[in-house]
């Protein structure tokens, strides 16, 4: 195999590489309306949420877990149609949390499931 195509190969390997690990790092972000729901599951973390709108506002409720024992967290990034963030977190191999987060003056939000 000539020098270039080593290159090539070994170039492209960590392109590979490093895209499966950033698919595994986070779950594609969910920007939704109300209403709507999501179930992500990811290398070391899985979620379910819902989204409601009343009176003025959106309401992202649900559960996040940890899945594996690697003494990272499960988390779970908000960012509400008017720009406010939250976030809530589970730690430690079997952990599940619920969570519940309003933004006020809109109807959606964008939600992330992470390993942080």
């Amino acid at each position: 195999m000539s020098a270039f195509r080593k290159t090539i190969t070994s170039v492209l390997s960590a392109v590979v590489l490093a895209g499966g690990l950033a698919v595994g790092a986070a779950a594609p972000a969910s920007a939704a309306t109300c209403p709507s729901s999501a179930s992500p599951v990811i290398d070391g973390a899985k979620a379910s949420w819902s989204l409601r709108c009343s009176g003025g506002k959106v309401t992202v409720s649900g559960w996040l877990e940890d899945t594996r024992m690697d003494g990272k967290c499960a988390l779970v990034r908000l960012v509400g149609g008017n720009g406010e963030t939250k976030r809530s977190t589970a730690c430690s191999s079997g952990v599940r949390e619920q969570f519940s987060h309003s933004f006020a003056g809109t109807n959606k939000a964008e939600v992330r499931l992470a390993i942080a």
